[in-house]
């Protein structure tokens, strides 16, 4: 993120230290959270198509996607549950309809 770390004032050594630790932990939660839109959209787009069995499947990688994702600290639990709540209210009609 911060292509020169000199370039953040830090003056210590942990300060310096913590700067390369945000940088890469900052990359790692976009990839995650790049992961969870990219589940949803997808989940959301199998819940208007016609394939119920592909639906579940993605709704299935979704919450994993959403409980891990909680478990490691990258999003809040409660706005996890709220997005699996969300997909559920999605998916349910999609997959009875079936």
């Amino acid at each position: 993120m911060f292509p020169n770390e000199d370039s953040r004032m830090a003056n210590t050594k942990s300060a310096k230290k913590n700067i390369r630790k945000t940088a890469r932990r900052t990359v790692r939660n976009k990839a995650v959270i790049t992961r969870l839109k990219s589940l949803a959209k997808q989940a959301r787009a199998a819940a208007v198509g016609s394939d119920a069995d592909q639906a579940k499947d993605i709704a299935r990688a979704f919450v994993s996607a959403m409980d891990k994702a909680a478990k490691t600290g990258v999003i809040h639990a409660n706005k996890a549950a709220h997005a699996k709540s969300a997909m559920a209210k999605v998916l349910t009609p999609a997959v009875a309809k079936k």
